[in-house]
């Protein structure tokens, strides 16, 4: 058995020699769900790469709540009970992409809710993971004057989760200083869930940094091992899966973007 020390730097003190029992639960939406890395029929992501690291060295019991398509709220009110009823060791808390896509945009709810997950899961005494996201338009390659209402949410998105490492510690993989993140290999054909690689790339971020803090065992590979890249299936994936999600965020938070576009050019031309 393996506990975490909040009293000594967030360390992890080894309590037994046997073979230890970690428990890790997920949170988040789709990208934490493992959209993105497709094996067979399933999807696996990150999470799961990271969870079968560490049972090379430990017994784990995995609990992946995540769902796509979830906000915080969802997070908050469906995940959250799941999570700490499980009482992980190690909890992943990647989410709040969905909200800055949606018209019904508002930071200070969203900063509620996070916080109040955060603070539960802390008064367990887990291990958190968390992220500091990218600037999704770039990789969506949209206009600039489309994509700077979507960075600005997001940079609102990681201000809040600066906030919960600020106050609650733990380990985060910032995308937004990773070169990676904007390298087109790292994504799926969506352009919008890591690819078996870009979710490869986060397990072993996360794998180091446990390492580091006492959690030993053998990093994720980096190589890919999962399905070849099929253009029938990539094809499938955009017209059944992708195209109508996109579809929906775009019929949402596309206009909004726009109007805010043309503010800012009707300002600039007022001075």
């Amino acid at each position: 058995m393996l506990e975490s020390d909040n009293t000594a730097n967030g360390q992890i003190r080894p309590v037994a020699d046997e073979r230890s029992y970690v428990r890790f639960a997920a949170l988040g939406d789709s990208a934490t769900y493992g959209l993105g890395d497709p094996v067979g029929e399933a999807w696996r992501g990150w999470a799961r790469i990271l969870a079968d690291a560490i049972g090379e060295e430990h017994d784990v019991s995995f609990c992946n709540l995540a769902i796509p398509g979830a906000t915080v709220a969802d997070v908050r009110r469906n995940q959250l009970p799941d999570a700490l009823a499980h009482r992980p060791l190690v909890v992943s808390l990647i989410v709040g992409l969905n909200d800055t896509m949606r018209s019904r945009w508002d930071p200070e709810q969203l900063r509620d809710e996070l916080l109040h997950c955060a603070a539960e899961l802390d008064a367990q005494g887990v291990i958190l993971l968390t992220a500091r996201f990218h600037d999704h338009s770039k990789v969506f390659g949209l206009p600039r004057r489309l994509g700077r209402p979507m960075a600005r949410r997001i940079e609102t998105l990681n201000a809040i989760f600066d906030e919960i490492h600020a106050t609650y510690d733990g380990l985060r993989v910032d995308l937004s200083v990773h070169p990676e993140a904007y390298v087109r290999s790292f994504w799926s054909v969506d352009r919008l869930h890591p690819s078996e690689l870009g979710h490869r790339y986060i397990a072993r971020e996360f794998a180091a940094q446990l390492n580091e803090l006492g959690l030993i065992f053998p990093l994720p590979s980096a190589a890919c091992t999962g399905e070849a890249p099929s253009l029938l299936r990539d094809a499938q994936w955009l017209v059944t899966k992708a195209a109508p999600w996109l579809g929906r965020r775009a019929r949402d938070f596309g206009p909004w973007a726009a109007r805010q576009a043309v503010s800012q050019m009707r300002t600039r031309a007022a001075f």
